[in-house]
């Protein structure tokens, strides 16, 4: 499953710019909202859910090659934090789901580590 089908199943929002999204497989995911946790246990190309929208997401991502990061709940990054998204070519997703739900779906969807 690309990341493009489960932007559309889920009915994410992309918060950064467009790319190629089609083109992105997700090995697996990874929720934490503990950066530490995070840096120790996600992969690249995971999809990273979390609650978490300050700047230090960005640099996490970055640093991992995560797939993409999807916020939860609602939470809104500041355009500071999608600038730097942006520039560093990481994806900033959201939606109103909890981080369970998010989780559930993704794992229905055969989103496994």
């Amino acid at each position: 499953m690309n990341l493009q089908q489960i932007i559309e199943r889920l009915s994410l929002k992309l918060l950064t710019d467009s790319r190629d999204l089609a083109s992105i497989r997700p090995a697996g995911g990874y929720t934490s909202d503990l950066l530490s946790c995070v840096m120790a246990g996600a992969k690249s190309k995971y999809i990273w859910v979390t609650l978490q929208a300050h700047l230090n997401i960005v640099a996490v991502t970055a640093l991992l090659d995560v797939a993409a990061v999807i916020i939860t709940e609602n939470a809104q990054p500041d355009p500071a934090t999608i600038a730097k998204a942006n520039e560093q070519g990481v994806i900033l997703l959201s939606t109103s789901m909890p981080n369970f739900e998010v989780d559930g779906k993704l794992w229905e969807m055969g989103i496994r580590n």
